[in-house]
């Protein structure tokens, strides 16, 4: 359900000397929520607007922020909430007070639950859920976070979707809101089919790369392997990250599996992949999907919020298979893996997708645009230093 915008509460707005001041809030420091924050301050440091970071210490985060001339403050958070959530609000009501945004940005669960009951609408808020908490958990747990996400959203200015289909899980479930979408975007220079490549090694190469969790579907990968490897004995799976099933995951591992570890960059092991495969139980939009098709590699995904809306339309029949079905998986990883010309076409075709609909870049310059239509301003164009050739004709 839509509901008529409302007024944002009184105050003063940014003249067009003064560019607004964005306050990013986040508490996963790690994995795609970190990657997006980093990527979405930097491109809007770009832009010339101010921007500061409140999130943990910790993780990959902080020293990507301060590499990319972000002001970054911390503010300590636990994953989940907990009796410790007061302690946690009063800290980031404080740090609103000193920093005094136009703008609060909340990214994912934690923070938008903090943020929220911080600043209760007294600031424009944009709350980006990213994935929806309700879908995380179970039973009484479920509902008490739905719950909250109908109850919350009124404290919210925008809540921003990274796809029509996390808008229509909102709306399905009862949350009433000012929707806005803005489908993820990837740094196309960064994730691109050129430079250095992990592999090493002969025989089909499928590449995971998430945090070793419950909702990246990990187990159900390692479930569906031994039957690639059957059809294809010298098949390799290198499992990228990690996490709290590392371990579990581990210990039923067979030889052909590979655990690598967290990286700092990604783009290497995409590139070095025949296929890329995230089977995810629930997302909004994977980052994983757009980062390896801009290296010009196929991807095979879960019919999870925002799968369909990631893959060019072409792909659906090779590289979408249903949730925790490990027969699906398997089959549709060996049919992949035994057609190469098709693999280097869908690799071709999905870098040209993400190049046309998902580059960080176009995403930044939405997400602006939500902030100006908060504080009264008029939108204008995102001028982007040193744009390449082909971000703009391919």
């Amino acid at each position: 359900m839509r509901i008529p915008p409302r007024p944002v509460p009184h105050r003063a707005t940014p003249s067009a000397a003064r560019a607004p001041h964005v306050l990013h809030v986040t508490q996963p420091v790690e994995g795609g929520v970190a990657r997006l924050v980093t990527d979405l301050a930097a491109a809007q440091l770009a832009a010339g607007l101010r921007v500061t970071v409140a999130c943990p210490g910790g993780g990959t985060l902080t020293n990507a922020l301060h590499a990319a001339g972000c002001s970054v403050l911390p503010w300590e958070a636990t994953r989940a909430p907990g009796p410790w959530l007061p302690g946690e609000v009063g800290r980031l009501a404080r740090l609103v007070h000193d920093v005094r945004p136009d703008v609060v940005h909340a990214h994912s669960a934690k923070a938008g639950l903090a943020a929220r009951l911080a600043v209760r609408g007294r600031i424009p808020t944009v709350y980006q859920p990213h994935a929806w908490s309700f879908e995380a958990v179970d039973g009484v747990k479920a509902h008490a976070a739905l719950r909250w996400e109908r109850f919350g959203a009124r404290w919210a200015a925008r809540v921003l979707c990274v796809s029509e289909a996390q808008r229509r899980s909102g709306e399905q479930r009862g949350i009433t809101a000012q929707w806005h979408v803005v489908r993820n975007g990837v740094d196309t220079r960064r994730f691109r089919p050129e430079g250095n490549s992990a592999r090493s090694g002969a025989g089909p190469l499928v590449v995971c790369v998430g945090r070793l969790c419950r909702q990246k579907g990990q187990d159900v990968l390692l479930e569906a392997w031994p039957a690639v490897v059957r059809q294809l004995p010298a098949a390799r799976l290198v499992l990228v990250g990690d996490g709290p099933d590392a371990d579990r995951l581990y210990a039923g591992a067979p030889a052909s599996v590979e655990f690598a570890g967290p990286a700092l960059d990604a783009a290497p092991w995409y590139r070095a992949a025949d296929v890329v495969v995230l089977p995810s139980r629930w997302e909004g939009m994977a980052l994983v999907p757009l980062e390896a098709m801009a290296c010009a590699r196929p991807v095979l995904v879960t019919d999870v919020d925002g799968a369909r809306e990631s893959l060019p339309p072409g792909h659906l029949p090779y590289c979408l298979v249903p949730p925790e079905d490990p027969d699906a998986l398997a089959g549709a990883l060996t049919a992949l893996l035994r057609r190469t010309p098709l693999r280097a076409a869908l690799g071709a075709q999905g870098r040209a997708h993400v190049l046309a609909a998902h580059d960080v870049r176009h995403a930044t310059h939405s997400v602006i645009g939500v902030y100006r239509e908060l504080l009264g301003l008029v939108t204008r164009p995102l001028v982007v230093p040193n744009q390449s050739r082909e971000s703009i004709t391919t």
